[in-house]
């Protein structure tokens, strides 16, 4: 599970106020929720990529402090994708997840990448 910051005076609710009909544009139909880490995230247990198994996304609420967007992306193994002549839908799923991770944060990939090995890099002790 991933979770990804917004934008500087950007907020989740602010760039995103119907999760739920935007997961559902993105990735299909929501067929249950399932509690992450405390967060109640919703579950597309049936994507309509061939790419995924199952994507699990919300906003991981903290007391105090803005929320964040937590989500995962289960794939399926490429051999198996490509086996079955789906290997064209590995360019959309690429395409949909970085869309949408645009949309709800404000940051492209580069920035997101960056803003990650920040945090990685402040979590670290010093030698």
């Amino acid at each position: 599970m991933k979770e990804y910051k917004m934008r500087r005076g950007e907020y989740l609710e602010e760039r995103i106020p119907d999760m739920k009909a935007t997961v559902e544009d993105y990735f299909g139909p929501i067929t249950g929720t399932e509690e992450v880490n405390g967060h109640e995230l919703y579950v597309v247990g049936e994507p309509k990529n061939p790419v995924f198994k199952k994507i699990t996304v919300g906003a991981a609420k903290y007391s105090g402090k803005k929320d964040k967007l937590a989500v995962h992306f289960e794939e399926r193994d490429a051999a198996e994708v490509i086996a079955e002549g789906n290997a064209d839908a590995a360019q959309d799923a690429v395409a949909a997840k970085n869309d949408f991770l645009l949309e709800a944060t404000g940051r492209d990939a580069k920035s997101r990448r960056e803003s990650m090995k920040r945090a990685v890099e402040d979590e670290s002790p010093d030698i």
